[in-house]
C-alpha cells in the first residue's frame, strides 16, 4: 500500500512539473516572428485597428523601449 502510494504522489509531481514547463515555454514569440509583427504594427492605419490590435502593438512597441533587466 505505502509502494502504491508513493508511486501516485510521485506521478502527480511529475504530471505538474511536466505541465508547469509547457505553461512556461508555450507563449513565446520568436525573433522572426517578433519582426514580422513589428512591420504589420508599423504599417497598420490606427483608425481602422481594433482595441486588441492596438493593445498588442503598443505592448510590442513599449517592449523595445524597454532595457533587459535580465542582462
Amino acid at each position: 500500500m505505502k509502494k502504491l502510494m508513493s508511486m501516485l504522489i510521485a506521478a502527480t509531481f511529475a504530471t505538474a512539473s511536466v505541465g508547469a514547463f509547457a505553461a512556461s515555454h508555450g507563449g513565446a514569440m520568436s525573433d522572426a516572428d517578433k519582426a514580422k509583427k513589428m512591420e504589420a504594427c508599423k504599417k497598420m492605419d490606427m483608425s481602422k485597428a481594433d482595441d486588441k490590435m492596438k493593445a498588442e502593438c503598443k505592448k510590442l512597441m513599449e517592449g523595445d523601449k524597454k532595457p533587459d533587466a535580465k542582462k
